[in-house]
């Protein structure tokens, strides 16, 4: 490859999301063996500090996103949005908030609407009361992107907003946006992401006292993953509730 920068499908490539020890050998490997030059190299120093991050090895992070060079917007749209993950991960979101938002400045500076967004929903996450602000922000971002891969992201803000209003009670709500998250997985995530998006669906669904249609999802579900334990969960939750009912 000879781009002075890292696609996204090149990161996915290194990352293996349930392995956060694995991913950071694989990205000091990839560090080890660049050939492309030191931006790319701090690039991928980012990512093994996620990685660090990730398996709750925050100082270790910190140390070496403070070693890395700053070799222009790309690069420290990168270092601040891992700086403000180990702030948010570590109990601290005031102090992820500032960092989010410089990462968005960077992200715009360096012509990176994939990193841009993924700013936009980290302050969905970390900044209180503008959950509904920032991600609908990202939203209109992505309305303007045809890329595949960035438009991935609509899975992940919807799902988080939806979170936030379940959380807050507010169930109805909260499926609207599981529903397009749902829509979003169908159309540009992964089998994974598509599953976990039908079982919060049902869940909801649940919450909402829609039994039957969610047991439906749930079982068909089941029948895809029989191993699958948050599927037999809700299982066993909604045919209890259903035998309460009949007694």
């Amino acid at each position: 490859m000879t781009d002075a920068r890292l696609g996204q499908a090149e990161l996915d490539e290194l990352w293996d999301h349930g392995d956060a020890a694995e991913s950071e050998r694989r990205f000091r490997a990839a560090e080890e063996a660049e050939t492309r030059g030191d931006a790319v190299r701090a690039e991928l120093a980012t990512q093994r500090a996620r990685a660090l991050g990730l398996q709750g090895r925050y100082d270790e992070a910190e140390v070496v996103l403070e070693g890395i060079p700053r070799f222009g917007p790309l690069v420290a749209t990168r270092v601040d949005l891992e700086r403000g993950r180990i702030r948010l991960s570590s109990g601290d979101p005031a102090d992820a908030v500032p960092l989010f938002l410089a990462a968005l400045e960077w992200a715009r500076e360096a012509d990176s609407p994939y990193l841009a967004v993924d700013a936009m929903h980290m302050l969905a996450l970390s900044d209180p009361g503008k959950e509904d602000h920032w991600t609908r922000l990202a939203l209109v971002e992505l309305h303007h992107i045809d890329d595949h891969r960035t438009q991935r992201w609509q899975i992940a803000l919807h799902n988080n907003l939806g979170w936030h209003h379940f959380d807050a009670g507010h169930a109805a709500t909260a499926l609207e946006e599981f529903a397009a998250a749902l829509v979003a997985a169908r159309d540009y995530g992964t089998s994974d992401q598509r599953f976990m998006g039908e079982w919060t669906v049902a869940r909801c669904l649940r919450e909402l006292g829609r039994d039957v249609e969610a047991l439906a999802i749930q079982r068909r579900l089941a029948a895809e993953r029989p191993d699958d334990p948050d599927v037999a969960a809700e299982i066993a939750a909604l045919t209890e509730a259903t035998r309460t009912i009949e007694e």
